[in-house]
């Protein structure tokens, strides 16, 4: 994770983009993919059996 980028920053992104979610699957599938993306980043989440970052993910 970048050293400038706090769990509070992480934090109120991932709240600033949920609160732009329309309720619309195919409208929300971006944001709801940033939101998953920062939310493993916020969470130090990695796919299991993997000692590199996230291939298809990118987190």
């Amino acid at each position: 994770m970048d050293t400038t980028t706090t769990h509070q920053d992480l934090q109120q992104e991932i709240d600033a983009l949920k609160a732009t979610l329309t309720g619309d699957m195919f409208n929300d599938m971006d944001i709801k993919d940033k939101i998953h993306n920062l939310e493993m980043k916020l969470k130090g989440v990695r796919p299991m059996d993997s000692h590199i970052e996230c291939v298809g993910c990118g987190s």
